[in-house]
């Protein structure tokens, strides 16, 4: 074991030499202590004492360096450029108070005009003339039967009366006149034969010389049933307030060749 120490680097008393270390910097520091102390007491007493003298000189800077004050150098400038700045202060406010002045006045101008435009029409008035006297009015009630212009005025507006009523009359029946969207279908129509002898073709000759306003017939076509009878179905397209459905399928119906009629198919157009 004590062979292994001997090679080992390991520093087993450091502990003592920093402890030593400690102790020298303390004393060390101890002894320079008490004169930086005293020198620091020593400069705020003096620069305290440069104070009271600046403030005692009303207002007089000292010049740098001068036997009188002793102040150092910066302190002297300080002052000097807190004088300079106070000074410049003065200034400025100064002159913002002459502009607040200024505006002061310019608003109260503009307040005696804007209260001298308000009060001239209410005083207008009071400056009219007074109204001049009323004649005797025994001598109006001799002009009073007289009315020259009274009938003119009273046919004028009977005229004018009369000459609305016919526009106003022309303009509604302009206007009830006047074409819509009409509303029409298209539909397809089944019609079925007696029997497989029926000519369809006679039978599509005979329906199409129906004729009813508002009735335009389309194309045509066989189509087969059952057992080799065949259906005619023909398109057409109607004006749904002139003509009805139901009427236009009697009409078919009364055709000799024709059975009966169906609806097939109904669509607005």
């Amino acid at each position: 074991m004590a062979l292994e120490l001997a090679t080992e680097t390991v520093w087993f008393e450091k502990w003592r030499y920093d402890d030593a270390e400690c102790k020298y910097q303390e004393q060390k520091y101890e002894a320079s202590a008490t004169p930086v102390l005293g020198s620091l007491a020593n400069q705020i007493a003096k620069a305290r004492e440069d104070i009271q003298n600046s403030r005692a000189a009303s207002g007089r800077v000292p010049a740098v360096g001068g036997a009188t004050s002793g102040a150092p150098a910066d302190v002297v400038n300080r002052i000097t450029k807190l004088e300079g700045e106070n000074t410049s202060l003065r200034k400025t406010v100064q002159s913002l108070e002459s502009s607040l002045a200024e505006v002061t006045a310019r608003l109260a101008a503009l307040e005696c005009a804007c209260g001298a435009s308000k009060s001239a029409p209410t005083s207008a008035p009071t400056s009219a003339p007074a109204p001049s006297k009323p004649q005797d009015v025994g001598d109006d009630d001799d002009d009073d039967d007289v009315d020259l212009f009274g009938s003119d005025e009273e046919e004028e507006t009977a005229e004018a009366a009369r000459v609305r009523e016919e526009r106003l009359k022309s303009y509604a029946e302009k206007k009830s006149k006047k074409a819509g969207p009409i509303a029409k279908s298209s539909v397809l129509l089944d019609c079925k034969p007696w029997d497989d002898e029926t000519d369809l073709k006679v039978m599509e000759e005979h329906v199409r010389q129906i004729k009813m306003d508002g009735l335009v017939w389309g194309a045509a076509k066989q189509v087969p049933l059952a057992f080799g009878i065949h259906k005619l179905s023909i398109l057409c397209t109607v004006e749904d307030e002139k003509v009805s459905i139901d009427d236009l399928s009697e009409q078919i119906e009364e055709i000799e060749e024709v059975q009966s009629v169906d609806v097939a198919a109904f669509n607005k157009i």
